[in-house]
Order: C-alpha cells, then structure tokens, then sequence
C-alpha cells in the first residue's frame, strides 16, 4: 500500500530508469522523464579532448563493448562501442555526452532537476569540474533559477571537488555524497558550506539517526540508491528530502504519484 506524506520527496532517476534500460543512455533517460521522475541522475567523466560523457565506471568494460580507461579515448572513439546490448534488455545504444542529457532534459516540456556527480579520483582530476562549469555556461544553467526548465545540483564523494564546484558554480547547490561517515565529520555540519548530504540508503539503514541529525542542522537529504518499497517507506518516516532510485516508476507509484 503507498504512502503519501505531507511532503512528498522528489524522485531522481539514478542513471535514467536503469533497471529497465541500460544506464547512462538516452533511452533510459527519455523513460524516466516519461515515467514522471522530478530529477535525473548521472556521473560525468571527461573524454581524452575533453568532452564530459555520462560514464560511472573509470573503466569502459562493464558498461561498453569497449576496454580500458574513458579517460584514454576522443569521444569520436567512444562513440565506435556499444553501451547498450550489455543490458538484459539487449537495446545498443551509443556514449551520452552530458550535452546531449542537458538538450534530452531541456526537451521533457516541464521543470527537470538533474544532479551531475563528478567522478573522483580521475586522471584529469579539477579539469571535471571546469569543464562543467564551461558546458553549463554554454547552456545558460549557472544560475539557480526557480523556473528554469533545468536545475542543476552539482554532487561528488570527494569533499574537495564539492568545495571546488561551490567556487566555480556558486549559485549551484552541491550535495555531498557519503557511503561511510568519514573520521572526525560533525554530523550537523557539512563540508564547505554544502547545505545537501547524499548518504547511501546502506549508511541510513545503519545510521537512521544520520538523517535526523542532518535534518535538525539545516540540511536536506538525497539517499541513494533506493528500489525496494520497504526502504521507500523507511525514507518516508525519517521526512528525506530526494530518493535516488533505478525504479522511478515503481517508486512514484508507491508514493501515490
């Protein structure tokens, strides 16, 4: 039986709707926002000349017919592998570039939040995050613009590319991923001035009081990566603020939307 709240979270598409379509794909995303999810989710790697493509793994072989580094190819290159038949539903499909997410994003013909995660460590380590700046200046999403048709939140797992995001983008929120609660970290306090904390739904089953501690020091909560409708209904207790999830449909059913 679903449960609404008072105040329902947003539902982010982690990778697109990458439990019925292979991840990181225009088709992946093109379900999630037909399937109604506030948000998407992607990681960002940078290409050898330097195009940011939506890539998790350091390494192509998981997610690609391809081998070795993303960081050792030109994206025309990356655009020779198949990124899809790897998945159980067999689609191929081609590299997305965070450009071609941005236009898919601008196109859905309602407000679309996205969260950009910069992967770290890489071999172009700041480089991500300048490059970031530079395609959404191109794409005018700087700016935190409520009724912007693209709101972008920058994240990372690394304090520094977060502290580095918050100089280069300033009018950005950045969320601060976790997946263990670092030594010597205030619970209350985020790094940097990051008002959004991004704890793995393992940490919260853990740590239930994490989010409550987060909470009472000013902070929203993003947890990822959620699919089972047990866990949904834990997050709805503790008042999350964004569910992260590979099942967008199935999570904004549950929730009554």
């Amino acid at each position: 039986m679903s449960r609404t709240p008072d105040r329902s979270p947003l539902v982010f598409a982690h990778r697109g709707a990458s439990a019925a379509l292979p991840e990181h794909t225009l088709a992946a995303y093109a379900r999630a926002l037909r399937e109604g999810a506030d948000g998407v989710e992607c990681d960002v790697r940078l290409t050898r000349d330097g195009h940011l493509v939506c890539v998790h793994d350091r390494r192509l072989d998981r997610v690609s017919d391809g081998r070795g580094p993303v960081a050792a190819y030109t994206l025309a290159q990356l655009r020779s592998f198949d990124f899809g038949s790897w998945h159980a539903s067999g689609e191929p499909a081609g590299v997305l570039t965070l450009e071609e997410l941005l236009d898919t994003a601008r196109q859905a013909g309602r407000p679309v939040r996205m969260l950009i995660e910069t992967k770290h460590p890489n071999r172009y380590g700041k480089a991500v995050e300048y490059r970031l700046r530079a395609v959404l200046n191109r794409h005018g999403l700087t700016s935190a613009v409520k009724d912007a048709p693209v709101r972008v939140t920058v994240m990372s797992f690394s304090p520094l590319a977060v502290r580095r995001s918050r100089e280069l983008l300033p009018s950005l929120p950045t969320v601060q991923l976790m997946d263990l609660l670092p030594p010597g970290l205030r619970i209350r306090r985020l790094p940097f001035g990051t008002r959004i904390a991004g704890p793995g739904l393992e940490l919260v089953r853990r740590r239930p009081d994490l989010v409550r501690r987060l909470k009472a020091g000013g902070h929203q909560v993003y947890v990822w990566t959620v699919n089972a409708t047990d866990d949904v209904d834990l997050l709805l207790k503790l008042g999350v603020d964004g569910i992260i999830t590979d099942r967008p449909g199935e999570v904004l059913a549950h929730l009554g939307r």
